[in-house]
């Protein structure tokens, strides 16, 4: 589930003989939630077996079942996000912006990346983070017929995609 910017390996495509384009720089990252929500998502579901205990054996089994599959879809689906560079755009939730819309990537530490969280944070900006990833990137929008003027989002290893957006901004001739 790690970040990863792959070597400039060639591809068959893109091998001497043909005359395809080199693959598009590729960052893929998904914002896992951890452990810790795993366990708790367990004993939410311990805890409604024992609730439903009273009523017997079948419906403790049923409310242990239900329980935790509703516990672990909630920890799942957060734990869903994914934040990727590709074919000249950055991916991140369910939002596509080419990189051609983006200006300048400012690796945040965790102190910034809470200041931008917090009393920092602009309203119309896109924000997608998770308060277990302590680090961030900040990516200014230049498209002027956006309202948005930034993008935040959460990242695990920010160096890795402040870079795959800036070689996609220069591999697009932009």
């Amino acid at each position: 589930m790690q970040p990863s910017v792959p070597s400039p390996a060639p591809s068959p495509e893109s091998s001497p003989g043909s005359s395809a384009a080199p693959a598009a720089p590729h960052f893929d990252e998904r914002l896992t939630a951890p452990g810790s929500w795993w366990v708790i998502a367990g004993l939410l579901g311990l805890s409604g077996g024992l609730i439903t205990f009273p009523f017997g054996t079948v419906p403790m089994l049923g409310g242990l079942i239900v329980a935790a599959v509703l516990a672990g879809v909630a920890v799942s689906s957060y734990g869903s996000a994914r934040i990727r560079v590709v074919a000249g755009s950055l991916v991140a939730g369910d939002a596509r912006i080419p990189v051609s819309a983006l200006g300048a990537a400012e690796v945040l530490d965790a102190e910034e990346a809470r200041a931008w969280r917090t009393y920092k944070a602009d309203t119309r900006a896109f924000m997608l983070m998770r308060g277990y990833v302590p680090r961030a990137v900040r990516i200014e929008v230049t498209d002027p017929a956006d309202p948005t003027p930034y993008v935040y989002l959460s990242s695990r290893e920010p160096e890795a995609l402040a870079a795959a957006l800036e070689s996609a901004r220069t591999g697009a001739g932009g």
